[in-house]
């Protein structure tokens, strides 16, 4: 720890970045990109501008960085969800657990990956692949095991695997923006519910 606290003169001190990293992704998640400033997020990781640029280069990669943590993190049910037995309750899975990232009680409310594409025109061209990657390979993910359900015959054959993907994702990015507005985990629980019941039957 003291080798951590002590550094050579002229140069930055040390820090964690994985503390420092969780801090920058807690403030980029409860008041988006556009409204965070350096200060905000060197205050709250507690190091200095220099230190966050010898690090991470901008504050786009930053926050790249923090989505990255958050998909890895908070927004790991996407992954999880897939590996249910039946597509039914990879719906179940999926939106659940979007309901409880967004909905958390001791922290941030909303969808980081959300409020990344309402600042998509701020941000450079490569981070805004890089979200645009993120949704594509949510989205593939849920259409190859949708895809598999249909073959099983555990969806109805002319179940469309990628409108299914893309209506799940869109329920999960509805529940983002009402939970930030405000919305209940119990009131957004309900929707999630309705989709599932709402759910193709199996195919045979």
């Amino acid at each position: 720890m003291e080798a951590q606290q002590r550094a050579p003169i002229g140069r930055p001190r040390e820090f964690d970045i994985d503390e420092a990293l969780e801090q920058a992704m807690l403030v980029f998640w409860r008041h988006g990109y556009d409204s965070v400033s350096l200060t905000d997020l060197t205050r709250a990781m507690g190091i200095t501008k220099t230190s966050l640029y010898a690090a991470f280069g901008s504050k786009d990669e930053l926050f790249r960085r923090a989505l990255e943590r958050y998909r890895e993190g908070p927004a790991a049910y996407a992954t999880r969800a897939v590996l249910e037995p039946t597509a039914r309750e990879v719906a179940r899975a999926y939106l659940t657990g979007s309901v409880h990232a967004s909905t958390q009680f001791d922290g941030p409310t909303g969808c980081l990956g959300v409020q990344g594409y309402v600042a998509a025109p701020h941000l450079a061209e490569a981070l805004r692949a890089s979200l645009d990657e993120w949704a594509a390979a949510d989205r593939a993910r849920l259409s190859d095991r949708f895809r598999r359900a249909v073959a099983e015959g555990d969806l109805p054959a002319e179940a469309d695997p990628d409108v299914l993907a893309r209506y799940l994702m869109t329920t999960a990015n509805g529940i983002g923006v009402q939970a930030a507005g405000g919305a209940s985990r119990d009131e957004l629980q309900q929707v999630a519910d309705f989709a599932v019941q709402n759910w193709p039957a199996a195919g045979r």
